[in-house]
């Protein structure tokens, strides 16, 4: 299995994933012409061609595997280029928000972030980790940031030091 194939199936797996987040029966398809003949791409592959990935739903760790892979993947095919990365997000899981925000602080590309529809919690947080200057939304968009919620358990010194930090 190549490293391309193995992009493909992740974009295909997370495709699937939207379908059923969303309820889409079809994904549209674009058809290529070149010299070589034509091609079939369905349209998020082909703009993953352009740089471009898409965070939809809730951050869970099946969706940020397959952020984490495009960014890798992307700097593997042109570490000059931008990334273009649109959210749409109503927030989920910290640790696995993290690790799409590491890989895009550990990428040489610039990560312009743009939020369409909604950015909340981890998904404003994500918006938040694209390169100065290039973070963008849209007019009607919205941008939802919280304190952070956690609770400590346990004697009284282990619940001073977690407030502390």
């Amino acid at each position: 299995m190549t490293f391309n194939s193995l992009v493909e199936d992740l974009v295909n797996a997370q495709l699937t994933q939207r379908q059923e987040t969303q309820g889409l029966g079809m994904v549209p398809i674009v058809i290529e012409q070149s010299g070589r003949g034509e091609r079939a791409y369905d349209i998020y592959s082909r703009l993953l061609r352009e740089h471009v990935i898409f965070l939809v739903g809730p951050v869970m760790d099946q969706s940020a595997n397959l952020i984490v892979a495009q960014l890798l993947f992307l700097e593997s095919e042109n570490p000059d280029k931008d990334i273009s990365f649109y959210i749409n997000s109503p927030g989920g899981s910290v640790s696995a928000g993290l690790a799409i925000y590491d890989t895009m602080q550990f990428i040489k590309p610039a990560v312009s972030t743009l939020c369409l529809g909604i950015a909340a919690s981890m998904g404003a947080f994500l918006l938040a980790a694209g390169t100065k200057g290039k973070r963008f939304a849209l007019p009607n968009a919205r941008i939802m940031i919280h304190q952070p919620s956690g609770g400590a358990q346990g004697q009284a010194a282990d619940i001073e030091i977690h407030a502390r930090e």
